[in-house]
C-alpha cells in the first residue's frame, strides 16, 4: 500500500510499551477480579485460545492468570455456563470469544452447514440425527453419555473414532450446538438456542461488518499492527482488510507506522496512541510468566520482530534437537523478554518441576541475572500456586 500521507517513526521500545499496553501485560490487575473479570478480559483480547497441552496448566486458564492475578478456573466455568458472557468458537484456533460478538461467527457457522466442514466429511446424516434427537429429547450431554457407538477408523491424526463425537462437532461448527460447560477437556455439548434462551438467534453480521471487526480488534488488543497480525491464519480476510485500512488511512483515522527493523513490511496505529506513548517507569516492571499460547508469543514472527527474541515451540522437536526445552515458557519483565523455563507440573507431588533455564535478551547479561533471578523467583513461587489450585 503507498504510503500518501505521513507516517511515524516507531523504535522497537515504543513498539514493545504500546503492544504490552494493548495486551494489558503493563499493570498487575487490568480486569479486577472474578467472573466479571473474564468477561472483560476475553472481550478486551478479542479471544483466548484453548489448546489441551497439560504439562503445566492449559492455556486458556494461563492465559487469563497472566492478566487476573486472582483468577480461578471456577471463574471461567461462571462466565461461560452461568453468565454466558463468553463462548466458544473458531478464531485462528478454538478459542473462547465475547458472547456479544456472536453475530460476527454466525457467516461462517451458515457457510459450514452449507457446504460442510473438511474435517468432518465423513459425517454421516443419521450420526447427527442421533445426536440432535438426544440433545432435544434429554439435554445437554457429553460424548460420555453416549454408548453405543460402533467405533471406526480414523482418516486423519486428530479425529475421534466414535461418530457421535464427530457429529457433535460437526453441529458445533454449524452453530446448532455449543459447549456450554467443560469438566477439564471433557465438553458438555448443548442446543445452542437452549443455551442461550433465544428465541432468534442473532442476525449474522455484514461482510463489510466482519472486515472492520477483525480490523478494530486487532488494533484493541495490539496496538500496533501488521496485515499479517490482523488476519492471523485468516489470509483471506486480507484483501478486504487491506482496503478498509487504506480508507481509514486516507480519512486520517490510522496512522501508517515505520517500525524499527520491520523493512517493507507495513504497519498502522491509532493516532491517539501514538499520541500517548510514553516511557516506562523507572523500575523492572511486571513479571509475567507466558504461555507459549499467549497473544503476545503465538505469533512467533511479530514477537521476534518487537522483543528480538524468536520462541519455539519445541513439544514436536526431538530432544536432541531443543534449544528451551519440551514446553518452555517465555518470561517477560517489564518491557523484555529476559528468559526462556521449561516447567512441568508435578501434580501428584504438589509441586513444580524446573526442566531448563535459559536467558534470552538481556538477561544474557550476566550483570542484569541477579535482579531478574530474583523477581522470576518471587512470580515462580505465585505461579506455583495457581498451578496447584484445585
Amino acid at each position: 500500500m503507498p504510503r500518501a500521507t505521513e507516517f511515524r517513526s516507531l523504535t522497537k521500545p515504543e513498539a514493545r510499551r504500546i503492544w504490552l499496553q494493548a495486551q494489558r501485560l503493563d499493570t498487575s490487575e487490568p480486569f479486577g477480579a472474578g467472573p466479571p473479570a473474564v468477561a472483560a478480559a476475553v472481550d478486551h483480547l478479542g479471544y483466548v485460545q484453548i489448546d489441551t497441552i497439560h504439562v503445566i496448566e492449559r492455556c486458556h486458564h494461563h492465559i487469563l492468570y497472566s492478566r487476573i492475578p486472582a483468577y480461578t478456573r471456577a471463574d471461567l466455568r461462571q462466565a461461560q455456563s452461568v453468565d454466558k458472557s463468553v463462548f466458544e468458537y473458531w478464531t485462528h484456533a478454538l478459542s473462547y470469544v465475547p458472547a456479544k460478538d456472536f453475530r460476527f461467527f454466525v457467516p461462517a457457522m451458515r457457510e459450514h452447514r452449507r457446504e460442510g466442514h473438511r474435517w468432518f466429511a465423513s459425517v454421516k446424516p443419521e450420526d447427527t440425527r442421533k445426536v440432535m434427537r438426544l440433545l432435544r429429547r434429554d439435554g445437554a450431554l457429553t460424548i460420555r453419555d453416549i454408548e453405543d457407538d460402533v467405533l471406526t477408523e480414523k482418516e486423519h491424526l486428530w479425529q475421534s473414532r466414535k461418530p457421535s463425537k464427530r457429529a457433535l462437532q460437526l453441529a458445533f461448527y454449524t452453530g446448532e450446538v455449543t459447549i456450554s460447560e467443560r469438566t477439564g477437556m471433557l465438553k458438555t455439548y448443548e442446543l445452542m438456542a437452549r443455551h442461550f434462551g433465544w428465541d432468534k438467534p442473532p442476525k449474522p453480521a455484514r461482510s463489510a461488518e466482519i472486515t472492520a471487526y477483525l480490523l478494530d480488534r486487532a488494533l484493541r488488543s495490539q496496538g500496533v499492527v501488521s496485515l499479517d497480525s490482523i488476519c492471523h491464519l485468516d489470509a483471506p480476510s486480507k484483501g478486504a482488510v487491506r482496503h478498509l485500512v487504506g480508507a481509514r488511512v486516507r480519512r486520517k483515522e490510522l496512522v501508517p507506522v515505520a517500525l524499527e527493523g520491520a523493512g517493507k513490511q507495513e504497519h498502522w496505529a491509532l493516532p491517539e496512541v501514538l499520541e500517548t506513548n510514553s516511557p516506562a517507569e523507572v523500575g523492572n516492571g511486571p513479571v509475567h510468566i507466558l504461555s507459549p499460547f499467549d497473544p503476545l508469543i503465538i505469533q512467533r514472527k511479530r514477537t521476534e520482530l518487537f522483543f528480538d527474541y524468536g520462541h519455539r515451540f519445541e513439544a514436536y522437536v526431538p530432544k536432541e534437537k531443543r534449544l528451551f526445552g519440551y514446553f518452555a515458557l517465555p518470561v517477560l519483565v517489564g518491557e523484555d523478554i529476559v528468559a526462556a523455563i521449561d516447567i512441568k507440573t508435578d501434580r501428584q507431588n504438589k509441586k513444580l518441576l524446573m526442566q531448563k533455564w535459559s536467558w534470552v535478551g538481556k538477561g544474557a547479561a550476566r550483570a542484569a541475572r541477579k535482579d531478574y533471578k530474583r523477581c522470576i523467583e518471587e512470580e515462580l513461587h505465585r505461579f506455583q500456586r495457581f498451578q496447584l489450585a484445585d
